[in-house]
């Protein structure tokens, strides 16, 4: 071990964005300059120690007794830089599509907004280096609060329903977290994590054992989206589009596998989880999930709702992946945290894309956008393929892994149930990708693979039409924005100001103006769905700004690089060297 200050600076390089961000409000620009310095920062530090962490450095920060027999310390190893590497690369890659975003829909509280986003990657990263479980869930607890302005961002009723759903669904997680680690404390007298698991747990009472497990893993699987304790996400998808790429690939649902990895690896240790018969319900729980979801995700008709049971599905690969325990299988889940990641914020920027340029947000309307959005459409296309496990994306090479260690585990039913799951996401993605490139609007058949009662409409073309989802069509915008936001006495004090949520000329001068030159016209009386003589056929680069375009080719190609040279990558080797310090196995 090293002591080194620089885990803890990439905690504060992302929390002191919060500070600059709120003190340049009154500057759009300015403002998001310092989001993305901020983001740079994060990731330049957390970047610095991948080559020590490679050699078996584990860099640590030791802020001393935090509370009796427990350390505030941060400890950056192999499976904490795989979570803090990722989330601060793609915090870079989300700060320049909000941007995008934000001013496409002339979004309210841009302020309050890019603060909270960068709250919650400061709380991700302290999550990645905690070095125990109390500073883990001292971290957890903050990403729930830093991420619930983003979530009811809207501020519709539907959004603080949302809100509240999630804060209930969270913090009762946070409670079984608690409780499971003071189980852990009592039984052992430490909650340090150690590579292999804390060897006193071997000798502890089974049934204490088996329950302080279930408490951590059922905690910890709220944020994951095991069934039955998942409602939170998709509700959740009425946030902007940015803050559910945020939830689903950056942060808030990667903590939840993250939390469970931790568990099995550094707290119990593989070969406790077997002893103590505990990996077979966690891998059954996993597969179940895997399944339901890519059933339901095939009854939504709303895109971004359907993407969300998609993420509930696939995060259950990484659950899997630690339930079967298996060094291939270990391999595999933990490689799906990136892999899933980098495709699934392209999927989300596109959907985004989609919302601001054409106010589209329903799958039925999509018939030949493609047209429309070249560029957005064929990266979706891209991360369609790889969620489907389909080979040269990154999603081929973790279900390979996946794949293989179901075989070596004995457990030939979950290699079914990876193959079964992996003709689902087809079922649910071709259809997508297909009607916006191979059909119009004229020739399209709305309905979807499952028809009503499950899913689709009951009237075809009818503005009142019941929508698949089962409830009115939901869109990222939200209120309309105005200037009586500006007399909203319920509106947060730092979000009072005019470059917030009304444009004049003055931000016009500082680049907040008018976005009409750079996104293209709009009809003002099209809400949704093609105009009335179809899509107009846009050229490559033309369909939106580059300020979401870049990011979400630059998601795109990451899921491709993966696919292709993972060990260039860095994510591979990490995780490699995380799983021969479990199991004792080398690669």
């Amino acid at each position: 071990m090293t002591d080194s200050l620089r885990p803890m600076a990439a905690v504060l390089a992302a929390a002191l964005g919060i500070v600059a961000i709120v003190a340049s409000r009154r500057r759009p620009n300015v403002r998001e300059g310092f989001t993305v310095v901020s983001a740079l920062s994060t990731f330049a530090l957390v970047a610095s120690m991948v080559p020590g962490v490679l050699d078996g450095t584990v860099y640590v920060t030791d802020l001393g007794t935090f509370v009796p027999g427990v350390e505030f310390v941060l400890r950056a190893d192999p499976l904490g830089t795989v979570f803090a590497l990722l989330a601060s690369f793609l915090w870079i890659v989300t700060s320049f599509y909000s941007v995008g975003y934000m001013r496409g829909l002339d979004e309210h509280a841009q302020t309050r907004y890019f603060a909270a986003f960068a709250g919650s990657v400061s709380a991700a990263v302290g999550i990645a280096f905690a070095s125990n479980l109390i500073v883990l869930y001292v971290f957890y607890e903050l990403l729930t609060v830093a991420t619930y302005p983003l979530v009811t961002h809207d501020q519709t009723e539907e959004a603080r329903r949302a809100g509240r759903k999630y804060l209930l669904y969270t913090f009762g997680g946070g409670v079984a977290v608690l409780a499971g680690t003071a189980l852990i404390f009592w039984s052992t007298g430490t909650v340090n994590f150690a590579s292999g698991g804390i060897a006193a747990l071997a000798n502890a009472d089974p049934v204490v054992a088996r329950t302080a497990f279930a408490l951590l893993t059922a905690g910890f699987g709220v944020k994951a989206a095991l069934m039955p304790v998942h409602s939170w996400l998709p509700d959740a998808m009425v946030a902007p589009t940015p803050v559910s790429g945020l939830l689903h690939a950056v942060a808030v649902v990667k903590s939840g596998v993250f939390g469970i990895s931790r568990v099995v690896l550094d707290v119990y240790g593989p070969q406790t989880v077997s002893d103590l018969g505990v990996g077979l319900p966690l891998a059954a729980v996993a597969a179940f999930t895997i399944l339901t979801a890519s059933i339901m995700a095939l009854r939504q008709d709303n895109l971004k709702r359907r993407l969300a049971y998609s993420t509930v599905s696939q995060l259950s690969y990484i659950v899997l992946g630690l339930g079967l325990l298996s060094p291939a299988a270990l391999v595999g889940g933990l490689l799906h945290i990136p892999a899933h990641a980098f495709m699934k914020l392209t999927l989300f920027f596109c959907a985004g894309a989609i919302h601001v340029e054409t106010h589209t947000d329903d799958i039925s309307d999509m018939a030949g956008i493609g047209r429309r959005m070249p560029v957005t459409m064929a990266a979706f296309a891209v991360a369609s393929l790889g969620m489907a496990g389909l080979p040269l994306v990154s999603g081929f090479v973790s279900k390979w892994y996946l794949l293989i260690g179901s075989i070596d585990a004995g457990y030939v039913v979950f290699a079914f149930v990876l193959l079964l799951s992996g003709l689902l996401n087809i079922a649910y993605f071709w259809p997508i990708v297909y009607q916006a490139f191979f059909q119009t609007p004229d020739d399209a058949d709305a309905k979807p693979v499952i028809e009503s009662p499950f899913g689709g409409r009951s009237r075809v073309g009818s503005p009142s039409a019941a929508k698949a989802d089962g409830g009115k069509p939901r869109s990222d915008g939200g209120k309309s924005k105005g200037a009586e936001d500006a007399d909203d006495e319920t509106a947060y004090a730092v979000d009072r100001y005019p470059s917030d949520h009304v444009r004049d000329d003055a931000e016009e001068a500082h680049g907040q103006g008018a976005t009409e030159e750079a996104h293209g016209a709009h009809d003002d009386d099209h809400h949704g769905g093609p105009p009335s003589d179809g899509w107009e056929r846009r050229a490559l680069g033309k369909e939106s700004t580059w300020f979401m375009l870049g990011p979400i080719t630059t998601a795109a190609a990451g899921a491709i690089a993966l696919g292709i040279a993972p060990y260039a990558m860095v994510f591979l080797a990490l995780i490699e060297r995380v799983v021969a310090g479990a199991t004792g196995v080398a690669f």
